[in-house]
């Protein structure tokens, strides 16, 4: 088992942010963890790695409790960049890293190249734009070449050039072995890197592999909705009604029955569109306004 978070729960004062909390990841993978701002997310990421404790629950990291030091030697958290100092440079984090792991400087500049930032390596942290020093943080956290690689916001601030790289980089990563959990608001990248999505919503998690979901479902106007979810549910059609539009699952139900059964009905289509259900249609579907809001 690689990761195992059993019955984790954290309050600040009353407010009960995360309510025992429990999923696994067995095996390399990538797994998305999503929600708005305030929903947990980053403290949920510092229990895991140890940085806060819980009140409750336990977790377990290549089968050994997180409060095991030894475990960082095969794990790694990329957290925001108020870990960085200004005054040194990008090679000082790293060398300091490289030391503390027993790294070679090979590994350093092989590392620094993978992610693209030999170029400003060795200036001072202080100069770097928003994007270098979430290269910089990537950097610094696949240097030990990790087993379970903790990623809190990895796109924050990069160029869309800079994002297809890092992109690529993860999935080269889990090729390579690397399990992987991150948090991000970029719901259009996580569905390019992964389809196992942690959703955080009022303290507790809502977890999907979003291809077992209907991914393929139809909007539909037609001129009696009411008529027409009745006449379709009778034949055993999945379809929900959102204001004027029936939200239709056709299950592998051929879109030419749906049509006849409206026919027969005497129930005239006035409009259909064909969409495909992303992470963002389902955040919205989670998260309701709220969600239409991110």
């Amino acid at each position: 088992m690689i990761l195992s978070v059993n019955q984790v729960r954290k309050s600040y004062g009353k407010t009960t942010v995360l309510k025992d909390i429990s999923f696994e990841i067995d095996k390399p993978k990538i797994v998305a963890l999503v929600g708005p701002n305030g929903s947990g997310k980053s403290t949920l990421l510092s229990i895991i790695t140890n940085l806060l404790s819980a009140e409750h629950g336990e977790i377990t990291i290549l089968n050994k409790s997180s409060k095991d030091p030894t475990i960082f030697k095969e794990i790694a958290f990329m957290q925001d960049n108020s870990v960085l100092y200004d005054y040194l440079t990008g090679y000082d984090h790293l060398q300091f890293i490289a030391d503390v792991q027993k790294i070679s400087k090979q590994q350093i500049y092989h590392t620094a190249e993978r992610i693209g930032m030999t170029g400003y390596l060795h200036k001072k942290v202080g100069k770097y734009s928003l994007g270098m020093k979430q290269h910089l943080l990537l950097t610094m956290a696949i240097l030990n070449q990790p087993k379970l690689l903790i990623l809190d916001e990895p796109l924050n601030g990069l160029d869309p050039t800079s994002a297809i790289k890092v992109r690529n980089l993860l999935l080269a990563l889990l090729k390579e072995g690397t399990a992987i959990l991150l948090s991000s608001h970029n719901l259009g990248e996580i569905d390019l890197i992964t389809s196992n999505i942690l959703f955080l919503k009022d303290g507790s998690i809502i977890q999907e592999h979003i291809p077992q979901i209907e991914r393929t479902y139809y909007q539909i106007i037609v001129n009696d909705s009411q008529k027409a979810q009745t006449a379709l549910q009778a034949e055993s059609i999945h379809v929900k009604q959102i204001n004027e539009k029936l939200m239709l699952y056709t299950n592998g139900v051929a879109i030419n029955k749906v049509f006849l059964i409206l026919h027969d009905q005497n129930i005239m289509i006035l409009d259909i569109e064909k969409k495909v259900l992303g992470t963002e249609d389902r955040y919205q579907q989670v998260f309701g306004e709220e969600g239409k809001a991110l």
